[in-house]
């Protein structure tokens, strides 16, 4: 199951948070947001505890939306010590999405190689 956060808990949740957190933001009339979930839920599992994955909709969450400049949707933000160190908005495909979340793992999780 993916945390769902909002503004009022973003902070808590994501910058606070002690290990590295992939943040989805998405919306429910985004098709690719809808495409790319189960991709993203299987990635949850691999990790295990090792990265939190939350859900942001940006409809709802406007302030966090601008805070984070989303330009399209879905966008995924990685941060780790309550910093970005990694975005990704721009693909195409799931294939997409593998080929750069098994590099986020290769690179953040160097013992999961």
């Amino acid at each position: 199951m993916v945390l769902s956060v909002s503004e009022r808990t973003f902070t808590q949740e994501v910058l606070e948070s002690s290990t590295p957190v992939l943040v989805d933001f998405w919306a429910p009339w985004c098709g690719l947001c809808r495409m790319i979930h189960p991709l993203l839920l299987e990635f949850q599992s691999e990790w295990g505890e090792q990265i939190k994955l939350v859900r942001i909709n940006a409809d709802e969450n406007l302030k966090l939306a601008n805070t984070y400049r989303l330009q399209s949707l879905p966008t995924l933000v990685l941060l780790e010590g309550g910093q970005v160190v990694y975005r990704f908005d721009c693909f195409h495909s799931r294939e997409d999405l593998r080929r750069v979340l098994e590099n986020v793992v290769v690179h953040l999780l160097p013992n999961s190689a």
